[in-house]
């Protein structure tokens, strides 16, 4: 009786795996409770897998993800077109901003693996997104932050345990140690990173050294590092983040130089056993999805360049577009958005948010512009307390005086793509309270 009540539990929570659908991986204790018409044969028949997303389920995750982090504020003001006059101040919108599809599924599945396993101790690879507040919420489901630097605490792991895969993804040793440990998966990693993945594994199969534009110490990054070391471990990679990096690797390419200067450079940032003069031979550029499109567009065209300079052709060099839709959209709409006349922009969202800070270095050459985790950041009349990217710190800065003159101004808000609405209400409250206006009062919300 007790095994056939177990039986009847696993079963409960398995569904048809469709599309968008969260993944799970069974544990080997389980698999052979699974019916065989409720299972797809996945690319490793050893994980068969099943769908997280119950429709009972995702009718509850979807009313309390609204509650935490959606605003009919935001949504009323977009029905404006991003633009609102109260008083003598001006407060503009970007057309693009905030969540994108890929964050909002993962916050979907990491509630709903709580929802459908209430019992089971919930771990989570890093952070599911780079945004505080959306984190801090996962910690009080108690869904606990396992290292994605480190492999600490994972021989911990049991069958029993949920194990989530963040947006970013995670390196394929973690993965495989999940997997040992025979644990639940949730995997939410974003179909945009996916694809930088199969392309960085057609390099490793084809002899390719991939270039990755992207941070070193970023999550997804690393994620896709480790995939372009292909299917048997035998590929290549070298992670370049700065223009100036590209240049002394388009050097390199050109002329030779010295190899162990070369190495000690980018210590951090390539495969194991990398030589760049063999490694460099053929070169295909990706990049973190995040990244500055405009950058990486450069520097696929420095080492494309370089390539032909030193074979007289440059069949020796891929390339292909790896910058996500979602960061795509919110930088275009930024730049669209630069071209109104505002006196400061306020940038709202978490700090380690790479998507975020680019939009801040777009923004910062064209008006004043602040990095801020949220409304409680504007602490007064006279202060902003905002993250310096130069001085990579928070800092206070009393350009928030504008906050108190009597002059109209216009003041633009923008986000990345992890950053809630609920943030972003908080902040256009924030804005027009310092200026004197009520909003609940004009919204009558």
């Amino acid at each position: 009786m007790k095994m056939a009540s177990e039986k009847r539990r696993v079963q409960a929570t398995i569904f048809n795996l469709g599309h968008e659908a969260g993944i799970m991986l069974v544990p080997p204790a389980f698999r052979a409770y699974i019916p065989a018409q409720m299972s797809e044969a996945p690319a490793d028949p050893k994980r068969p897998r099943v769908n997280v997303r119950r429709p009972d389920v995702m009718e509850l995750v979807s009313a309390e993800v609204a509650t935490h982090f959606h605003s009919s504020i935001v949504e009323k003001l977009r029905d404006k077109g991003g633009r609102i006059t109260l008083g003598n101040t001006t407060l503009l919108l970007a057309e693009q901003f905030g969540f994108c599809y890929g964050v909002e599924r993962a916050i979907d599945l990491a509630y709903a693996s709580r929802r459908v396993f209430p019992e089971n101790r919930i771990f989570i690879i890093g952070e599911i997104i780079h945004n505080p507040d959306v984190n801090r919420h996962l910690r009080e489901m108690d869904i606990v932050s396992l290292p994605w630097q480190e492999m600490t605490g994972y021989d911990d792991l049991t069958a029993d345990d949920v194990v989530i895969v963040p947006a970013f993804g995670a390196p394929t040793s973690f993965m495989d140690k999940v997997h040992e440990r025979g644990c639940y998966v949730v995997d939410t990693t974003c179909g945009d990173v996916m694809k930088v993945w199969r392309r960085v594994r057609g390099f490793a199969k084809d002899g390719v050294t991939s270039i990755i534009h992207g941070k070193s110490n970023h999550e997804e990054t690393r994620a896709t590092a480790s995939r372009a070391l292909g299917e048997d471990g035998g590929g290549h990679y070298l992670i370049v983040l700065t223009l100036a990096e590209t240049d002394y690797v388009c050097d390199y390419i050109r002329h030779g130089g010295n190899k162990a200067e070369f190495l000690t450079k980018f210590a951090d940032g390539h495969s194991p056993g990398f030589d760049p003069d063999l490694h460099l031979a053929k070169v295909g550029v990706a990049n973190q999805t995040t990244m500055l499109k405009s950058e990486t567009e450069e520097i696929q065209r420095r080492v494309r360049k370089a390539v032909a300079d030193r074979d007289g052709g440059d069949a020796n060099f891929q390339v292909f577009d790896t910058i996500c839709g979602a960061t795509q959209e919110r930088q275009d709409a930024l730049l669209d958005m630069l071209k109104k006349p505002m006196d400061l922009l306020l940038v709202v969202g978490g700090y380690n948010s790479s998507n975020t800070a680019h939009l801040v270095e777009m923004a910062e050459k064209e008006v004043p512009t602040f990095f801020i985790r949220g409304a409680s950041c504007i602490t007064s009349l006279d202060e902003i307390v905002h993250y310096d990217l130069h001085q990579k710190e928070e800092v206070v800065s009393n350009y928030a005086k504008i906050f108190s003159e009597v002059r109209p101004v216009t003041i633009g808000i923008t986000a990345g793509a992890s950053c809630p609405n609920n943030l972003i209400e908080e902040t256009i409250f924030k804005v027009f309270e310092l200026r004197g206006v009520d909003v609940e009062l004009e919204f009558k919300v």
